[in-house]
C-alpha cells in the first residue's frame, strides 16, 4: 500500500529563511496551505517539525502559530498542540447573521466617505472576478471587493471584526467553491451594490448587501446539513 505523503511535505521552502522574516514567512506559508486544503482540518502542527522544515529556531514558529490561532485557523488541543481548525463550525449561520449587522453598519458609515478612486477599485475587483478561474484568487478578490466598500468606515474595531469574518469566508470559498456547484461567483449582486453606493443610495446598498449575505448564509446551511463535512 502506498503511503500518503505527510501534509507538511506539500510546503516548499525556497532557500534559507532570513531570521528577520522568519515569522512572517512561516505564517504566510502555513496560512496558504490551510486555506487551499493542503493542511486539512485536524492536522497537528508540531513546532520542532516546522522549525526543521524552515531551518529556523522554534521561536518564530511559535510566534507564527500564535498569529494563525488568532485568525481562527488553528486550535490549541491538549496533548496535540496546534491543530488545523475545522473548515467551518456549527455557529457559521449565527456568524453570518452577525456579519449582516456589522457589514451593513460599516457600509452605511463608509459610503458617504467613498470617492471615485474607491469606486474604481471596487469595479476593478469585479472585473477581475468575472474572468478569474482560480478558486484561491476568487475568494481573495471577493474579500477585497467587500473591504473596498467598507474601508472608510471610521471605526477600526468594526473593520477588524469584519475582516476577521471575511477571512473565514475566504477559507470556505477557496476550499469548497467547486463542491458548491459554482464555477465562479456571479457578479450581479456585487455590481448592484456598487451601483447603489455610487448613487449614494445608502438604504438600497444596505438592502442589497443583506440579500447578498442571506444567499451566502443559505449556502452555508446547506453545507452544514450534509451528512459528511470535510
Amino acid at each position: 500500500m502506498t503511503k500518503k505523503p505527510k501534509p507538511l511535505s506539500t510546503i516548499q521552502v525556497n532557500g534559507p529563511v532570513p531570521a528577520d522574516q522568519a515569522r512572517s514567512i512561516i505564517e504566510s506559508s502555513l496560512r496558504e496551505a490551510i486555506l487551499d486544503g493542503r493542511l486539512p482540518s485536524g492536522t497537528a502542527l508540531r513546532q520542532q517539525e516546522l522549525a526543521d522544515l524552515f531551518g529556523v529556531s522554534r521561536m518564530p514558529v511559535r510566534e507564527a502559530l500564535r498569529q494563525l490561532e488568532a485568525q481562527s485557523l488553528l486550535n490549541v488541543v491538549q496533548h496535540k498542540g496546534a491543530v488545523v481548525a475545522p473548515l467551518i463550525t456549527n455557529n457559521a449561520v449565527e456568524t453570518y447573521a452577525l456579519r449582516a449587522v456589522l457589514e451593513a453598519f460599516a457600509l452605511r458609515l463608509s459610503i458617504p466617505l467613498l470617492d471615485d478612486d474607491d469606486f474604481a477599485l471596487a469595479a476593478q475587483y469585479i472585473e477581475q472576478l468575472e474572468v478569474q478561474t482560480q478558486h484561491a484568487e476568487i475568494a481573495k478578490l471577493n474579500r477585497l471587493f467587500h473591504m473596498s466598500l467598507y474601508h472608510k468606515a471610521p471605526n477600526g474595531k468594526l473593520l477588524d471584526l469584519i475582516e476577521h469574518e471575511l477571512n473565514e469566508e475566504e477559507r470556505f470559498l477557496r476550499f469548497h467553491l467547486s463542491s458548491m456547484g459554482l464555477g465562479k461567483l456571479t457578479q450581479d449582486d456585487h455590481r448592484a451594490i456598487l451601483a447603489a453606493a455610487i448613487a449614494r443610495d445608502i438604504d438600497k446598498a444596505v438592502a442589497l448587501l443583506e440579500q447578498h449575505l442571506e444567499k451566502a448564509s443559505i449556502t452555508m446551511r446547506r453545507y452544514l446539513e450534509q451528512p459528511s463535512k470535510a
